[in-house]
């Protein structure tokens, strides 16, 4: 008889919280244990795919999941069942698949379980412990051939961006990637602002008068004179920003606006005409994840990435139904729960006539099967289920969000006036609520509903045709059409699900690697292509547009899906992709003798000629040939390519130029004098850098000194140190004033002293000198680097890997190999895998080599 106290059954999810919440549902009977993740990948260096052998993925165990996997197998083996409970998606399908390969899963083997909820709430756990199924192997092909698929694009053209472009990005400082999706999202970006660099600004001018009528004061703006309507922004092409081909209206400039007030500013303004029209708006559907990425960064200015993050906690503390969908459905049972939570939350007059059923606009929608909507059946508010912080505010949207969709219409009147003055037309329109409906409950972009609402009104005085009104003032007022406007990660999420390219769950990792790598920096909440995915992107389009193609891209996810449904094999499909005739591995091995490395890494805009834009190992930076001599200039990083016009181009070419105009002669020497600016900031230099020559002497500029300060005097004073105070009083030695590592000093017989702040190390004399010399030393001397953080074995060699506090920042260490972390990562941040790519990165910049131990294979399906 089985011991009573002990587990019989064994349930296995992906995460520790998860585990948590599922603990309290399930009784004694069942150990919830979490495999953190993955528990096998594709290998961090090397192809990892059997190219040779059906595509056969040569997983390896993941670094820190062994201790997981054993313990697994060892409660395995005392299991009458064994649960797998990842998520419901691909993902989760291939992890449920590879832990029960760790725990030697036979097929035949009757233990093994696959369960799936879409929230993990009490009952659909129960529910699904008690209708349990089987692994779906065509989901797990779907996802291998996913990852392969990705592999090796990635792989195969990786090495070829580091040849012909450059080995590593400047921004990020990892090497140059291309990905399957990566690169469409990167296309989409540079494409928008190529748009921006053709757009060209038009400028159009209207009238504001303010009018008065019965004590209500409102606005109406100048429509037409004369008969002819004045333009407004619809009238100019969004890409161009020119005027539409055969449009006739009136495009005023300053003057012109400001003519035709001065001509009504005597003129009786009468109302000529009024409208009166009732509207209604419809709620929105409930969120998926694209539409739950942008109300977050909008309205809480979130990420994509931290919404996910946080998401990710509330589905797994049972908060959420499944937060990676395409899904706009709500079964039955939800509809019933929110409606009713909408009677008791607002009353029966703010539900819908009828329940609202929303229909799924992507066609390969399967991820999960429902809307990401509050779990269970109680539809508890946020203070109602006491969470706090971003959990707090992002569950309150999507809460918001969920009720609002089985609310009534809100019910809109529109008053639109018509009004004469001198053959002058200006209009106005107002806007009151009559029913605000869903607006109870959500309002898009708006954090406060009740005060939306009446941010929402646009109130006009009651007036009549024949009406006189009074004009206070007539202002002119300019506009400008606005190039495209860049994406946003919301708005590039949107272009890439439209287009199909990608799935849910893949979104928020795209995003997060194209700003990760370089490819785009973020302006606020802008994402700024930069230079060196120009250049990547353009090599793309010439010799593999197919890759960079939407429509192409898209059919790849459809492939997928069809994997996912048992309709194509996976191994067919990558041969068709990869082997034979013009397959993408002979393509590149055409390509890497076609594609010339200097043409690819330089940029030429028809509007900068001469001048070129080219990619080099420490920053893009500007080429322009003059006769036989070649000048160059570092773009600075803030320089957008949009806003590299020739005029800025030129002034960034002509302050390079006039840096390196000579100061004047140095009169022992005769050579000239030059303030630079280096990687390392500022600095003077005697004479010019002889090619094959012995270096000039070159001194950095102190603390607080500006290049435009320096003039030859300075300049000489700065070469000539160090500097002779004369001789120490008690030792007759020497004692000197220079400049050093550390920065100004003054030394007697190797003993340093730093000048403060308030000192010249151009005019300290012997007396300042001797004070300080005079001060206890302070020791330089620094403890070894601290460790912060210990990341576990390094894949290659099983060497620790640490982040350790250096003088300069936290730095990942392996071995003798140091590599800095990117600005702006965090040590916290920092992974196992992405501290092995920063590594790798480093070693291709000169860093030491060690040799690679051969480690073992992982599961393989």
């Amino acid at each position: 008889m089985p011991n009573a106290d002990k587990p019989k059954h064994l349930v296995i999810v992906e995460s520790p919280q998860k585990a948590g919440t599922l603990r309290r549902y399930l009784g004694s009977d069942y150990l919830v244990e979490a495999t953190k993740g993955h528990v096998v990948d594709l290998p961090k260096t090397g192809l990892g795919v059997d190219v040779e052998n059906d595509f056969e993925p040569e997983y390896e165990d993941i670094v820190g999941r062994r201790s997981v996997v054993k313990k697994l197998r060892s409660e395995a083996k005392k299991a009458e069942r064994i649960y797998l409970a990842t998520d419901p998606d691909r993902e989760g399908e291939a992890i449920a698949y590879h832990i029960a390969r760790k725990l030697g899963y036979p097929e035949e083997d009757g233990r093994f379980k696959r369960v799936r909820f879409s929230e993990v709430t009490r009952g659909a756990v129960l529910a699904a412990i008690e209708d349990p199924g089987s692994i779906d192997l065509d989901r797990v092909d779907a996802q291998q051939a996913r990852r392969v698929l990705d592999r090796l694009v990635g792989y195969g053209l990786s090495p070829l961006l580091w040849k012909k472009i450059s080995p590593v990005d400047p921004l990020s400082r990892l090497p140059l990637s291309a990905g399957r999706v990566q690169s469409v999202a990167v296309r989409l970006t540079v494409q928008r602002e190529l748009e921006r660099r053709r757009f060209r600004r038009s400028e159009y001018w209207d009238v504001r008068a303010s009018l008065e009528a019965d004590g209500g004061a409102f606005v109406a703006r100048l429509f037409a004179v004369d008969a002819r309507p004045l333009a407004t922004g619809q009238d100019f092409d969004k890409t161009t920003g020119a005027l539409k081909r055969g449009k006739t209206v009136l495009v005023l400039d300053q003057e012109d606006a400001r003519a035709i007030a001065d001509r009504l500013v005597s003129a009786p303004f009468v109302v000529s005409g009024v409208e009166h029209k009732d509207a209604q708006r419809t709620p929105y559907e409930p969120f998926r994840t694209s539409t739950l990425q942008k109300e977050a960064n909008r309205k809480l200015n979130l990420r994509a990435t931290d919404t996910m993050r946080v998401a990710q906690r509330l589905y797994e503390s049972g908060h959420i139904t499944y937060m990676r969908t395409d899904s706009a459905h709500l079964s039955e049972q939800a509809i019933v729960a929110i409606r009713s939570r909408v009677a008791s939350q607002f009353g029966n007059d703010y539900l819908s006539p009828k329940p609202r059923r929303f229909k799924t606009r992507s066609k390969a929608a399967q991820e999960a099967h429902e809307a990401i909507r509050p779990a269970g059946v109680e539809m508890h508010s946020e203070e109602e289920l006491g969470l706090t912080g971003r959990e707090a505010a992002l569950y309150d949207l999507i809460w918001k969000r969920t009720l609002a969709c089985q609310m009534a219409n809100a019910q809109l009147h529109l008053v639109n006036l018509r009004i004469a003055a001198d053959g002058a037309e200006f209009r106005a329109s107002g806007k009151t609520i009559a029913f605000p409906g869903f607006f109870r409950a959500y309002v898009e972009g708006t954090d406060d509903p009740d005060a939306a609402l009446e941010n929402r009104e646009e109130l006009l005085p009651a007036v009549a045709v024949g009406d006189s009104l009074t004009c206070h003032s007539l202002e002119p007022e300019g506009h400008e059409t606005k190039p495209p406007a860049r994406y946003t990660q919301p708005t590039l999420t949107d272009a890439l699900e439209s287009a199909g390219v990608g799935r849910p769950g893949t979104y928020a990792p795209i995003l997060s690697n194209v700003v990760d790598r370089g490819y785009v920096r973020m302006q606020g909440k802008q994402l700024v292509p930069t230079f060196t995915a120009f250049a990547v992107t353009r090599l793309l389009e010439s010799h593999f547009d197919d890759l960079v193609d939407l429509d192409f891209t898209s059919g790849m996810e459809e492939a997928l899906d069809e994997i996912a449904a048992g309709e194509i094999d996976w191994h067919e499909y990558l041969r068709r992709f990869y082997s034979g005739e013009d397959g993408f591995e002979e393509r590149l091995q055409k390509k890497e003798t076609e594609i010339d490395a200097r043409a690819a890494s330089t940029l030429v805009f028809d509007d900068l000629e001469p001048t070129r834009v080219r990619i080099g190992r420490f920053g893009p930076y500007l080429e322009r040939t003059q006769g036989e001599e070649t000048v160059t200039a570092s773009i600075p990083p803030d320089v957008a390519p949009a806003e590299l016009t020739a005029e800025v181009a030129h002034e960034i070419l002509r302050r390079k130029q006039e840096g390196n105009e000579s100061l004047g002669k140095d009169g022992k020497t005769g050579l000239d004098v030059y303030c630079l600016t280096g990687r390392f900031g500022p600095y003077v230099q005697l004479g010019e850098q002889e090619k094959g020559g012995e270096k000039p002497k070159r001194v950095s500029l102190p603390k607080g000194m500006e290049p435009g300060q320096v003039d030859l005097e300075t300049a000489l004073g700065l070469l000539s140190l160090p500097r002779d105070l004369g001789k120490h009083p008690e030792t007759g030695k020497p004692v000197k004033a220079g400049i050093g590592r550390y920065g100004p000093y003054v030394v007697h017989e190797g003993e340093f002293r730093s000048l403060e702040k308030r000192d010249d190390v151009l005019a300290v004399g012997m007396q300042r000198a001797l004070e300080l010399l005079a001060q206890p030393k302070r020791s330089r001397s620094r403890s070894a680097p601290k460790p912060v953080r210990d990341l576990g074995p390094h894949p290659d060699d099983q060497e620790p890997i640490q982040i350790l506090d250096g003088r300069y920042g936290p730095y990942v260490k392996h071995g003798k190999t140091n590599a800095s972390l990117p600005k702006g990562l965090a040590p916290e941040e920092v992974t196992p895998e992405r501290a092995v790519e920063l590594l790798a990165a480093r070693r291709a910049r000169g860093g030491s080599k060690r040799r690679r131990k051969t480690g073992g294979r992982g599961t393989s399906k």
